[in-house]
């Protein structure tokens, strides 16, 4: 590491927590708050706060619910002196039903910032919420960086702050959390700031007390007016004990990170999702079985059910709905989350690759070709596999451990019977120290002799899909690589 960079642990981040908003469920005026829920979401990628103003990549808010923003190459100034990144991304996604959920989320690749003296592979700031009967809460997971260095030395996992020589700070990893509401209901604000640097002096073109911020996304939610609460109100999660006072100037977003709650067992339960229709994820022959609960190494429990079949063989969008957090992390491997419009998640992992449809913000339909069966992530090595989530919106509040068995489920939906053709080309992030998985493709018929398949017939395809062997069904057409080019996160 360079002489005058300086990386430690620091403990003592402070914050002056702003009092959630009240959303604008409902007409204001004496009547107060809505008896409906109410959920909003923002992103942005990239903002340089500088004393005359303020420049960046697009904000995306959800409502409404608009396309993400997805760009190329960013540069500030024209030169890329200051900040310079590959591509963006960034999308808010929310549902109001009984319930209410959002998801915000924003992914920065190759930054660079002074020329070199802060880089990432990948950034990637994420916040979800959701209500329930009980309650509102949220989590960041699926937020971090991919290979952060400061002056060319690898910044260690854990690290939360680096002193970048005399002219100021990288903050890495900022939460907030703010869980404000009026009398009668329950609200949920996380925030999450991936990167952060302050200067302290000018450097590089800006004066000081400017400020770059990498990896933005706020999530929103409340429950509607009830007399049941009891309680306080207007909780609110303060700075602990001995972390001092907050600084004149101290954002939410500077707010320490929070000790995790001891794990939830699993939830055995099976609520009602919604009227909409339903299939089975996975097209093809496969097998599956109750695993859900069961010890796991890497995680508390095993969240879901894995549904064993072929290496390349289609999964298909469960429900009509969104695409959202589409990427690659250690534990998932190549993975996306469907959001329906109940604001229910259902969560795909160890994919070989994605379908060219799988983007963040695409909206797709039930039976709608998504990716392809693999064994990324902590799954390589193992027999090939889905690994399949349930994540109801009325349990979204308890954050990753509102997953409930999706087993009953899977046993009633229907199986698809017709795979649109053509499937089109698929893609594979690029994710740096990872070695690169199976090219992506279209898939073929492969069968030896391909005049048994009549045409797009169901039923002959059906036949033709059944006897492959793992490597006659994915053939490479067509390699592609698309953004976002890496995420990050909880499997």
């Amino acid at each position: 590491m360079r002489p005058g960079y300086h990386r430690g642990t620091v403990r003592g981040r402070f914050a002056l927590l702003l009092p959630l908003a009240l959303l604008a469920f409902g007409s204001a005026g004496a009547e107060g708050p809505s008896r409906t829920p109410g959920a909003s979401a923002t992103a942005w990628a990239i903002r340089i706060s500088l004393p005359s103003g303020s420049v960046g990549t697009a904000t995306v808010s959800s409502p409404p619910n608009g396309a993400p923003s997805a760009g190329a190459a960013f540069s500030y100034p024209s030169n890329g002196s200051v900040v310079s990144v590959g591509s963006t991304t960034a999308s808010a996604v929310t549902a109001v039903t009984q319930n209410a959920s959002a998801t915000a989320e924003s992914v920065v690749t190759s930054l660079s910032l002074f020329g070199g003296e802060v880089t990432a592979d990948a950034v990637s700031g994420r916040a979800s919420a959701g209500t329930g009967s009980s309650g509102a809460g949220g989590n960041a997971n699926g937020s971090g960086v991919v290979n952060l260095r400061v002056g060319g030395q690898a910044v260690a996992p854990g690290i939360s702050s680096v002193a970048l020589g005399g002219w100021g700070e990288l903050t890495i990893g900022s939460r907030a959390v703010d869980r404000s509401a009026p009398p009668g209901a329950r609200g949920y604000r996380g925030t999450v700031i991936e990167l952060e640097v302050r200067l302290g002096s000018d450097h590089g073109g800006l004066p000081a007390s400017s400020e770059i911020r990498v990896g933005y996304a706020e999530a929103v939610v409340q429950t509607a007016l009830r007399g049941a609460f009891t309680g306080t109100a207007h909780a609110r999660e303060t700075v602990p004990p001995g972390t001092g006072n907050p600084r004149a100037g101290d954002a939410p977003q500077l707010f320490p990170r929070q000790v995790q709650p001891a794990p939830r067992a699993p939830l055995k339960l099976h609520p009602k999702l919604a009227t909409a229709p339903y299939v089975f994820p996975v097209y093809g022959a496969s097998s599956y079985a109750d695993t859900f609960g069961a010890a796991r190494s890497d995680v508390t429990y095993h969240h879901g059910d894995d549904i064993f079949g072929q290496l390349g063989q289609p999964l298909v969008a469960c429900v009509d709905g969104t695409v959202f957090s589409v990427g690659w992390n250690k534990v998932g491997g190549n993975r996306l989350w469907i959001l329906d419009s109940q604001g229910n998640q259902f969560y795909y992992a160890h994919l070989s690759a994605f379908a060219a449809a799988a983007t963040d913000g695409a909206h797709v339909k039930a039976g709608q070709v998504v990716g392809f069966m693999g064994d990324t992530g902590d799954a390589e090595g193992t027999p090939y596999h889905l690994h399949f989530e349930v994540h109801p919106v009325s349990l979204l509040y308890l954050g990753y451990d509102g997953a409930v068995d999706p087993t009953g489920y899977l046993d009633a939906w229907p199986h698809e019977q017709d795979l649109p053709f053509p499937v089109a080309v698929g893609w594979v992030p690029v994710v740096h120290g990872r070695p690169p998985g199976p090219e992506p493709g279209a898939i073929l018929l492969g069968m030896n002799d391909i005049s048994s398949a009549d045409g797009l017939d169901p039923a002959s395809l059906a036949r033709s899909l059944a006897p492959l062997a793992p490597s006659a069904l994915m053939q490479t057409l067509v390699p592609s690589v698309l953004t976002p080019t890496a995420d990050l996160g909880r499997g």
